[in-house]
């Protein structure tokens, strides 16, 4: 079984997330902020992580950059309303290797994930 961290501030959609991808049969870790979710990927194993932009004590781009730096080998994708090209530059060139932008359907989020996860195969 594939497992997913997905670090979410934001209550509502965090738990959408969670209950969509649990449907699929991936293992769900939550983090409501940045410094949970360094804690779980330093203690753990993802084959993905699923990073909100903007969330309290480290922000995903900052969590990109310590997981970067750590040397930590998994696949990262930024979920962010910060959807301009600027923004997806950074967010690239810190380590991330993918950007969704928000709004996305929980439909779309499966199709990128199954891609995503299918290439590591």
């Amino acid at each position: 079984m594939q497992r997913i961290l997905l670090a979410e501030d934001e209550e509502v959609l965090r738990m959408l997330v969670v209950d969509t991808l649990e449907d699929e049969g991936y293992l769900i870790d939550e983090a409501c902020d940045g410094e949970e979710a360094y804690q779980l990927i330093r203690q753990n194993a993802y084959d993905l992580i699923l990073l909100d932009y903007m969330m309290p004590v480290y922000t995903g781009l900052e969590l990109i950059e310590m997981i970067r730096k750590d040397q930590i080998q998994t696949k990262i994708m930024m979920l962010s309303a910060k959807s301009q090209t600027s923004d997806q530059q950074k967010v690239l060139e810190a380590g991330a290797d993918f950007f969704m932008s928000k709004p996305f359907s929980p439909i779309q989020l499966v199709e990128r994930i199954e891609e995503i996860l299918g290439e590591a195969e």
